[in-house]
């Protein structure tokens, strides 16, 4: 087998990202599954981090006048004529989020059966719609964002939670919108691809109980304000069920997956002469366990010879529990992380510089974590270059610091806006097997 060095393996990784990302584009997934328009109104709702870019691909396409609003993260709009498209704060939620959810509940008062409204669906919209219970204050919803963001819990848990404290999701938007059709197009960012998880569902029923929202509740020992809690313990609480007579007519269809940009991936792979594996793309689970069971898995695949390079390829979501200190520990502020780069960290970590094994993590909107980064790379000499830069891995590792780590060594991946949004994405190159 012909030798790949570093930069190859840097040109491969960076390709199959790059082409799972473009598998995903609005332009290429939307149009094949509009509605046929209809004889009323056509009134547009959305949120998340594709939103703008799906209402500029679907006013395209429309051949009828349309109307509407979509609320996506700051940085991310983009220009439409007929639909308004508001910014907010993601993941923390912000009074922008607030007045963008009221703007969207305005847009689809007092419609008709005639009508027909298109829901414009992306990851991200849970926090850029943060419309609380009465009762619940913006600020008690901030404080909750930041709890689940902090608890481990998996984005189906905290959006189960979101729904049953939301005046807009888990089908509440949906009920205000009958008896107009509904027609949702979704671009899933969930294990699983369940458009009830997307953006927690504003405009599909759902079948969760409070019940459920308080056991996962307990069961993270997430600390609610008061309010929150008072409102999980009343009927108030509980959300829009299948079957409600007060419904119209609702169809979604699941417009892009991980799963889909995977196998974008995969091709391109196989056009560059590596056998691509894919382990799944539904991965969950603890970051830096991920990223152990990964370095296993790459471990194995490069103790067995193989006539060409590999690339084990998956997707999903990984969460990230901010730890508390041991008894007599100082308490330690987290740095700037993500749940992708604190995976690739943890893998290289118990690779040890395993030669012939590179490693690309990133999601696939740009940003992982806070940061305008999608995410970054591993290299057989990571660790190595990182000590002759004085930079620790394991504390980075500990502090939730890998983006500091990363970009120290230049190995961060700089994507920008994608326009998109499936989840994260993992490649594994082995180059070098048996």
């Amino acid at each position: 087998m012909h030798p790949v060095d570093a930069p190859q393996a840097r040109r491969w990784l960076r390709s199959m990202f790059d082409a799972a990302i473009a598998s995903a584009q609005p332009a290429a997934c939307l149009p094949p599954h509009l509605p046929a328009p209809p004889s009323g109104r056509t009134v547009v709702v959305g949120a998340g981090k594709a939103s703008a870019q799906m209402a500029q691909v679907l006013e395209a396409h429309w051949p009828t006048p349309l109307s509407g609003v979509v609320v996506t993260r700051y940085g991310h709009a983009a220009a439409c004529d007929h639909v308004r498209v508001l910014q907010a704060a993601h993941p923390v939620p912000d009074a922008a989020g607030l007045a963008a959810a009221q703007q969207l509940l305005a847009a689809v008062a007092g419609l008709t059966a005639d009508d027909l409204v298109i829901g414009l669906w992306s990851g991200g919209g849970s926090a850029l719609l943060p419309m609380p219970l009465a009762g619940i204050t913006l600020a008690d919803k901030q404080a909750i964002n930041q709890a689940l963001l902090r608890s481990g819990a998996s984005i189906g848990e905290m959006n189960c939670l979101r729904r049953h404290l939301s005046a807009i999701k888990g089908g509440r938007l949906a009920l205000a919108c009958g008896p107009a059709r509904v027609v949702n197009l979704v671009m899933s960012d969930v294990p699983g691809d369940d458009p009830l998880d997307v953006a927690s569902g504003p405009a599909v029923p759902d079948p969760t109980t409070r019940a459920q929202a308080l056991a996962i509740l307990h069961r993270y020992r997430i600390a609610l304000p008061p309010a929150a809690l008072a409102a999980l313990d009343s009927e108030a609480s509980e959300s829009i069920k299948p079957g409600d007579a007060r419904l119209g007519p609702i169809t979604t269809h699941v417009i892009a997956t991980p799963r889909q940009a995977l196998q974008a991936a995969a091709d391109v792979a196989r056009q560059q002469g590596m056998e691509p594996v894919l382990l799944g793309d539904a991965l969950e689970g603890e970051a830096r366990d991920m990223g152990t069971v990964l370095a296993g898995m790459a471990r194995y695949a490069a103790a067995t010879p193989s006539p060409r390079p590999r690339v084990l390829l998956s997707g999903g979501e990984s969460t990230v529990t901010l730890r508390a200190p041991a008894a007599g520990q100082p308490v330690q502020p987290a740095g700037r992380g993500g749940r992708n780069v604190e995976c690739l960290l943890s893998m290289a970590l118990s690779l040890k510089g395993l030669p012939g094994v590179y490693a690309l993590a990133g999601d696939t909107d740009g940003i992982d974590g806070l940061e305008p980064v999608a995410g970054a790379m591993a290299m057989p000499d990571t660790l190595e270059r990182a000590a002759a830069q004085g930079l620790r891995a394991t504390e980075a590792l500990d502090t939730h610091d890998a983006h500091t780590f990363f970009g120290a060594l230049g190995d961060s991946v700089v994507t920008g806006p994608t326009g998109t949004n499936v989840n994260d994405f993992r490649a594994i190159l082995i180059a070098d097997t048996g």
